[in-house]
């Protein structure tokens, strides 16, 4: 059981943010398969703050990441920026539920900073993972944010920028010392980006140098990789990130595996049943055309391990309706 603010996670189990990947619909199933936290996908602090100035609700395309429904929490929304005076104002509007094109219905249950995200469009700006360069600025920002919420502040990091600078137990100090209630640590550097291979050594240094709670996150594919990260680093919990792509049940898997218990999947066809409900939520939320081409993706990682994987993913891919998406997902039904 993790505790943070006024969050409790009996299981510790948490769904990675993930750019156009965890967005509600994918949030709302991984939590019915036994998710007891998410994170939003990525939101530009600055941006939000700059679409409020701009007074035309019409824009703010930002916001809408950022909302949240009353039956995903606990959940909370990521910033990422290099800015504190900016961090700390996206923060305040979150928190509040008072920014353009908001459709939230609560509030978030903790404010979450990137600190970890390795891509070159964010790290270029000085942002994500750059961070790790620059653990001053790092702390001042987890400091701002702290201070202009009520609520939790969590932090992402990676275990350095390159394996030269491994320095995440000293971030994860300095994120302590300004206020953060709990940290995530991918046990990869930047350099590596997703390469296999990862490093739990550092994961356990950083769990000995604080004592808020701390979650292992990367190359989490089953219950067992799960369970030994725990073992292996002493942390609280983890964070899954490209396990649960087309593989929400993993959480359940989990869960099961802490119980000392076996579990078993269910068939094929009961999975791509909940596949095009999450498909159907798309849709339904960001409209057909852009709902559909989102979903392409999603029913391509749900066919992994089945026969003619290959073959559906390249008819998922030339779709151009739900219809169309719906008789090759159960088409696919052993």
């Amino acid at each position: 059981m993790i505790r943070f603010g006024n969050v409790t996670l009996p299981y510790g189990l948490a769904l990675a943010p993930l750019a156009g990947v965890s967005d509600r619909a994918f949030r709302r199933v991984c939590r019915a398969c036994g998710a007891d936290f998410s994170v939003s996908e990525m939101v530009s602090a600055k941006a939000l703050c700059y679409e409020q100035r701009a007074k035309k609700a019409h824009s703010s395309v930002t916001g809408l990441l950022a909302s949240v429904h009353a039956d995903e929490v606990p959940m909370a929304v990521q910033l990422f920026g290099s800015e504190p005076e900016f961090m700390a104002e996206a923060a305040r509007l979150i928190t509040a539920n008072q920014y353009l094109g908001c459709v939230s219905q609560v509030p978030p249950s903790a404010i979450d900073i990137n600190m970890g995200c390795p891509v070159k469009k964010v790290t270029g700006n000085g942002e994500g993972s750059a961070l790790l360069k620059n653990p001053v600025l790092a702390g001042q920002i987890i400091e701002a944010v702290a201070k202009a919420t009520h609520l939790p502040v969590t932090v992402k990091i990676r275990a350095g920028w390159d394996g030269e600078h491994i320095n995440a137990p000293e971030m994860a100090r300095i994120a302590e010392a300004s206020g953060a209630a709990m940290l995530c640590i991918h046990g990869r550097t930047r350099e590596q980006m997703y390469e296999p291979g990862v490093n739990r050594e550092v994961i356990a240094a950083v769990k000995a140098a604080v004592q808020i709670p701390v979650l292992g996150n990367g190359d989490i594919y089953t219950a067992e990789d799960a369970l030994s990260m725990m073992r292996e680093t002493g942390c609280d919990g983890v964070m899954i990130a490209r396990g649960a792509m087309g593989n929400p049940w993993i959480f359940s898997e989990i869960r099961a595996a802490l119980a000392g218990e076996t579990y078993a999947y269910p068939p094929y066809e009961e999975r791509f049943q909940i596949a095009l409900m999450q498909v159907r939520e798309m849709i339904s939320e960001k409209g057909l055309r852009v709902g559909v081409a989102e979903a392409k993706k999603h029913l391509a990682w749900y066919c992994r391990g089945i026969d003619g994987a290959a073959a559906a993913r390249s008819r998922i891919m030339q779709a151009g309706s739900y219809e169309e998406l719906e008789q090759i997902m159960l088409s696919l039904a052993p």
